[in-house]
């Protein structure tokens, strides 16, 4: 044995014990923890006075219901267990006050208006069933009601009108299986396989082709995550008019290409051998192709982003302050997010910001299909609000807040995280400039906006709502969709109606319309709208005249009709359209804030439709009219299940009243063309699928606003742009070298 060995080993040994040492001391120096710095928040305006848009708590909602239980003087059944000939409510809101009244409260010193709720009720065990408004107050202990349907819509509300409650699609789900379904056992179970468990159904609206009708296509489905673009080819009509469920009866059955009168000559057909069956793939429970599961493992985290000393932005109540901005914010039970009284640098630039409707017109060679116009406010666009998922829906340290509603129930239900609110940092520039010529030079603004989302779910689509505050006072409204495709059954000609997109999977093509209400008021209430573009012009060049220039100029045009103010879909509209104040800036220009839609939207559906009115705000990319009570939206919940006699035509709205120094709304619709294909599956992206429209300052102000930012970077080269207190951005090794806290992980999604 070497004699050297033993003191080897142990010098090895001591090398060793040092390297492990100084890992374990640098594992100790990790980055400090994140922890929040007191920051400085403008004030503009009281948290007290955004409450008068606030949506109802749970408490004032219970407390309507009991008002209406003990003074209507009818039963109220639950709506939840409500059969189409009981009384029920349908839904409880906060009846937002008149816009003077709410004026003459924040900026007159006015009264505050007093709080009310609107109350929707079906009414079908009397004589006449109808469907009634109600508003009910003073919350948070009313003591009266009044009937406002006349009033609103300028007579009562048939009951044939009224959205499906939950309810009734049970009742009529019972009624296919154990009534229809039972006509057909041989061809079900043969075909099918059918269990009693294999299958959904989805339906279609409207429901008919004219007024008085209640008859609803059901589409047939693999019982499998992501059935949506599972169809076996079994569609069935269901007449469901009658109040009385054991009158309600099949009227046409299809399948794979053929109609019969029903389910009886259905199985006839099957039996004596006439049908050619299309036997579909029976998928397993997880719905393979259409599985959202990951395919591959999860690896490396994606990039996070978080706030090194906190928000900069505060979330009181209903009220969002951030950089200069203010406003309100609510969720709608039937039209969803919504802000009101929006204001930059303590000046009110719009009173109301909401999403009015969100429409889908499909086309397929299947009756559900071709039938479907799918108006979501009437399934309840903020009732069906989703709750969000931290770190992916929206930012994980992003603020999280619940809304409350009460939608056929007596109770109200907590939409838990159903709403977030972060600023986000774009990655970009909002603007910079490299100076490489006379002087040298750096001057730059990180595009840093804040963001308030909130994510619907109606049935296969998945909508993002989006409203986003920049600094250098812009505002956007977007919308991305995603969710699954809707699918026919792949037959006969399909290919005319959209791509295949599995073995007898047809993607329908389909039209989205998204509409949105901008009530701006710049400058003030009463507001002129004007239209600047541009033309060429041919001209002389002065310093040699021999030669022609072509030059643009500016073209300018006030707009004082509403008719002018109509702006057909595919029509060309003046590329700058904008509010104008009464005011002017320091340079002698009309104060105004510009409309710029983003839209690639399909066709309309031809005027010569006999529902065409009822979405008759789709006709119009962009339509402005003089602001009115009675004119609060630009359709109804009632227009879905009765299109051809709308209970709201917002083409009525449009009558050459003039528009100049008047309080106006912007009523926008963008939208886009959607041919599913193979990409789609699983489900649709938002990449691509994202309209909406930009909110900017036109001459508002007389410079740049972001300006004053404090985030904004300047240095030259004769500077030390290492140094902290020339170059912010070399600070951050520094001032955001931290781990953020972030709060574990949780979802109550399935308890909601």
């Amino acid at each position: 044995m070497n004699p050297k060995l033993p003191y080897i080993l142990l010098v090895g040994a001591g090398v060793i014990i040092f390297i492990l040492s100084c890992m374990l001391l640098s594992r100790g120096k990790q980055s400090p923890s994140c922890e929040s710095q007191p920051h400085v928040v403008e004030k503009t305006g009281s948290t007290s006075q955004s409450l008068v848009f606030a949506d109802l708590n749970p408490e004032e909602m219970v407390q309507v219901v009991r008002y209406l239980q003990e003074n209507l003087g009818v039963q109220l059944v639950d709506a939840s267990q409500a059969k189409p000939s009981d009384n029920c409510i349908a839904s409880v809101d906060v009846q937002v006050p008149a816009k003077a009244e709410v004026l003459r409260f924040l900026d007159g010193g006015g009264a505050r208006p007093p709080r009310e709720a609107l109350a929707v009720l079906y009414f079908g065990n009397q004589p006449d069933p109808n469907v009634t408004e109600y508003v009910v107050g003073p919350l948070p202990r009313p003591v009266y009601h009044r009937d406002v349907t006349v009033q609103k819509y300028g007579g009562k509300v048939p009951y044939h009108r009224r959205p499906l409650l939950g309810s009734e699609y049970e009742q009529l789900e019972s009624f296919l299986e154990t009534v229809a379904f039972a006509a057909a056992p041989t061809f079900l179970t043969e075909v099918f396989e059918y269990d009693g468990t294999n299958v959904v159904f989805q339906t279609t609206a409207p429901h008919g082709f004219r007024s008085g009708d209640r008859k609803s296509w059901f589409i047939i489905f693999q019982n499998v995550s992501g059935f949506f673009v599972h169809p076996v080819g079994l569609e069935v009509l269901v007449d469901h008019s009658s109040l009385d469920t054991s009158r309600w009866a099949v009227s046409r059955v299809f399948y794979n290409g053929q109609y019969y009168r029903d389910m009886v000559q259905l199985e006839s057909a099957y039996v004596q051998g006439r049908i050619s069956v299309e036997k579909v793939r029976k998928a397993p429970r997880d719905g393979d192709f259409s599985s959202m599961k990951p395919r591959a493992p999860f690896a490396t985290p994606f990039p996070l982003q978080y706030e090194p000393q906190g928000p900069r932005y505060s979330v009181r109540k209903n009220q969002v302050l951030f950089q200069g901005w203010s406003f309100a914010f609510g969720m709608s039970v039937n039209t969803g997010l919504r802000l009101f009284d929006v204001r930059h640098k303590g000046e009110r630039v719009a009173y109301e910001i909401s999403v009015q409707e969100a429409m889908s017109v499909y086309g397929s060679n299947c009756p559900g299909g071709m039938s479907t116009r799918y108006m979501d406010g009437s399934f309840g666009i903020g009732r069906y609000t989703s709750p969000l998922v931290r770190g992916l829906d929206c930012p994980y340290s992003a603020t999280y807040v619940d809304t409350h509603s009460l939608s056929e129930n007596l109770s109200p239900s907590r939409r838990k995280d159903s709403l977030c609110i972060f600023e986000q940092n774009l990655g970009s520039p909002l603007r910079r400039h490299y100076s490489n010529l006379q002087s040298f030079y750096y001057g730059g603004l990180v595009n840093s906006a804040l963001v308030v989302r909130s994510i619907t779910t109606v049935g296969n689509h998945d909508y993002v709502w989006d409203f986003i505050f920049y600094q250098n006072g812009a505002i956007e409204g977007k919308v991305q969709t995603t969710g699954y495709a809707s699918s026919s059954f792949l037959h006969g000609d399909g290919l005319r109606y959209g791509n295949r997109v599995w073995e007898r999977t047809l993607g329908m093509i389909r039209t989205h319309s998204i509409n949105y209400k901008v009530d701006l008021d710049v400058g003030g209430v009463k507001n002129s709208l004007v239209a600047h573009d541009m033309a060429f012009e041919m001209t002389r060049a002065p310093w040699s005249p021999e030669q022609q220039i072509e030059r643009p100029r500016l073209t300018k045009k006030v707009l004082d009709t509403e008719d002018q103010a109509a702006f057909r879909l595919q029509s060309k509209m003046p590329r700058y359209v904008y509010f104008a104040a009464n005011s002017k800036n320091k340079w002698g220009h009309q104060r105004g804030y510009r409309i710029q839609i983003t839209s690639f939207a399909g066709d309309h559906i031809p005027e010569a439709s006999s529902m065409e009115r009822a979405i008759s705000w789709a006709r119009y990319q962009l339509a402005v009219t003089r602001r009115k009570e009675e004119e609060p939206t630009s359709t109804s919940i009632y227009n879905q299940n009765d299109p051809w006699t709308p209970t709201v035509a917002f083409a009525d709205f449009i009558n050459n009243e003039t528009i100049t120094n008047e309080d106006l709304v912007a009523w926008i619709t963008a939208g886009f063309l959607h041919i599913p294909h193979s990409e789609d599956i699983p489900n649709t992206v938002t990449v691509g699928n994202s309209v909406g429209f930009l909110l900017r300052p036109y001459n508002y102000y007389d410079l740049d606003p972001s300006i004053y930012s404090h985030d904004g970077v300047f240095f030259t080269s004769e500077q030390d742009v290492t140094a902290c207190e020339v170059n912010p951005l070399a600070c951050l090794p520094k001032t955001a070298s931290c781990l953020p806290n972030f709060p574990p992980f949780t979802f109550e999604g399935f308890q909601n």
